[in-house]
């Protein structure tokens, strides 16, 4: 620490270790350097330079979700809002994240008042920043001195880990340095919500009448399951009930993926035809810790009826909602159920389908414009030859793949043998950029290395975070997907486009502009590599395995007109076949 004076700063560090929070992402600003003078000084926890507030701010949010809580640290006003969409993405998805920041202090508020002046960053609104995040924190505070600053932080922090999303703390610019109390050596607990007794026992009871009557019943998982602690409690209910099991896109790999209860991920139309299949027949879906999009709206619409729901928002038996239960102990009360019951007897006796046989379900979901053309590289092609390299060379347990919003996202979603907590995606907020970002973060929460995809326009968006990476010497992968256009935004204006005969042009907004990716990964110190057919990619991929303490960027050379099947089909709204 820089003084012998514990101040703020340091009590609201010192919690933050206490939670195992080892790295705080960060970009500087005048009225935060008090916090950040802290931190650079603070033992236990450092300091990561970012290049801008997205790539700050996308890195915390995954690392939260590979370490349970994260922290940025950000310039008032200026820097806050131009992170927003990051902590809007962490909070539709549960990840928590401490936004830290530092407002106008005492002595200026004092002179705006006087002189009717506005100081740099602000709209002239002192609270605006608290009252934006508001909206997309699960608490927000600011304070104007240390009197007490240790509850407030403690607040924040419990509110975070209970609820799994972002709260926003700012101190009048002074303050982080004002002295404080020490905290207690206990880390703070997320708080212990309990059920209102008769209404969890109203709502079991509904849910179990659908799921005893249901002949075809599937439990379908999601990511509030992992982000709560709840993966142990979700396995025994696989275990006790004998039914098998799929994901959301969001909440794939909540569990490790094992072929005897897991049956893929379900991604509505871009899902495998067998597990599309299973959801369609199914007539009780136990839908554990979901976040339901409009990806799943043919779901929602054909199946609304035939669902048991608990998350944290809602728990729902058919057309039948109830309030003042927890997830954590609906799931309780229905493993009891499974494990108490005579009749019918649990566990059932259900076989899950086999998982597609390699080269599937990559080979018939290839865009078949290119099948006479076999070193051409598809999306669909790559994710053949690198998902069998990752399982030749058993790197399944060092890797994360990370993901953004884009064509990528729904073809890896095919995948299966991935372990747990090892597929990160903004499958919910969907927000392109997002993955090169959040490859720092992942890989520091984590200790795993990012095996990252992006689309070239999301790599685009954020290309700056390269530079991050190679400056803290993580040897991340970034695969951009070179087709010099948004195919997924193409695919929602217009999916005809893709097909020559069609006559339909690609719309403008839709087409990017040549980058000289070498040239780049060269400006941010990071290795280059460009694959142009199937061979170059197959050549490529041992040269990765290898690399260390530097980040890779691969050019993969896609024809513009790719369509990956998986995509195909949302485009078209038609089911798999």
């Amino acid at each position: 620490m820089s003084t012998n004076t514990f101040t703020v700063a340091d009590y609201l560090l010192t919690r933050l270790k206490q939670l195992n929070v080892t790295d705080v992402f960060q970009i500087p600003g005048d009225y935060v350097k008090h916090f950040t003078q802290a931190l650079e000084y603070f033992n236990g926890i450092n300091a990561i330079g970012a290049i801008n507030e997205l790539d700050a701010a996308y890195a915390a949010d995954a690392y939260a979700r590979t370490r349970g809580l994260a922290a940025v640290s950000l310039q008032y006003g200026v820097s806050t809002f131009s992170a927003l969409n990051a902590i809007a993405g962490a909070y539709v998805e549960r990840s928590p994240i401490v936004v830290i920041s530092a407002a106008p202090g005492a002595d200026m508020r004092n002179q705006t008042d006087r002189y009717g002046m506005i100081f740099h960053h602000s709209t002239g609104n002192l609270l605006a920043d608290q009252n934006v995040y508001s909206n997309v924190t699960v608490a927000a505070e600011t304070l104007s001195t240390n009197v007490g600053a240790p509850e407030k932080i403690d607040n924040l922090l419990i509110q975070a880990i209970t609820h799994k999303r972002p709260v926003y703390i700012a101190c009048y610019k002074e303050v982080w340095q004002q002295p404080c109390p020490r905290p207690s050596a206990k880390p703070l607990q997320p708080l212990l919500i309990k059920s209102e007794p008769a209404a969890l026992e109203n709502a079991v009871d509904m849910a179990w009448q659908i799921i005893i009557n249901a002949k075809n019943p599937l439990i379908w998982a999601g990511v509030e399951v992992l982000r709560h602690g709840l993966t142990g409690l979700l396995q025994q209910i696989i275990d006790a009930s004998g039914i098998y099991y799929t994901t959301t896109t969001l909440g794939k790999t909540v569990l490790d993926e094992d072929p005897q209860n897991f049956i893929g991920t379900y991604s509505d139309a871009a899902s495998v035809k067998s597990v599309f299949d299973i959801v369609e027949q199914s007539d009780c879906i136990i839908s554990l810790g979901t976040i339901l999009t409009d990806d799943y709206l043919w779901f929602m619409e054909n199946k609304y009826e035939y669902m048991v729901l608990a998350s944290t928002d809602q728990i729902r038996a058919g057309y039948f909602k109830y309030q003042e239960i927890t997830m954590k102990d609906f799931m309780e009360a229905l493993l009891r159920k499974f494990k108490t019951s005579a009749k019918p007897k649990y566990p059932l006796k259900m076989t899950p389908p086999k998982w597609p046989v390699y080269p599937e379900p990559w080979e018939s979901n290839s865009d078949p414009k290119f099948n006479s053309k076999p070193e051409v590289i598809t999306f669909n092609r790559f994710f053949q030859h690198t998902m069998q390299f990752l399982q030749d060379n058993k790197m399944m347990n060092d890797v994360n793949m990370v993901f953004g919003v884009s064509c990528s996202l729904y073809v890896a979603a095919n995948a299966t043998g991935l372990k747990q907590g090892s597929f990160i995606g903004s499958a919910a907020w969907q927000c392109i950029g997002f993955e090169t970002g959040a490859a720092l973060g992942a890989q520091l929460g984590s200790g795993k290395r990012s095996w990252t995809v992006a689309g070239d326009g999301g790599f685009m968006m954020v290309s700056q975070s390269l530079s991050t990476l190679a400056r803290n010497k993580v040897n991340a992968v970034i695969f951009v997907m070179s087709n010099g256009v948004y195919a997924i935004e193409q695919v929602y204006v217009d999916v005809k486009a893709f097909q020559p005969s069609s006559g339909v042009p690609f719309d403008a907004f839709d087409i990017l502009p040549k980058w000289d990716y070498a040239a780049l990964a060269k400006a941010f110190g990071a290795e280059s590599f460009c694959a142009e057919t199937v061979s170059d990619l197959k050549s490529i991929l041992p040269k990765l395995k290898a690399l260390k303490n530097k980040p890779a960027l691969v050019e993969v050379i896609i024809p513009y007109n790719d369509l990956p099947g998986q995509m195909n089909r949302l485009g078209e709204e038609t089911l798999p076949l």
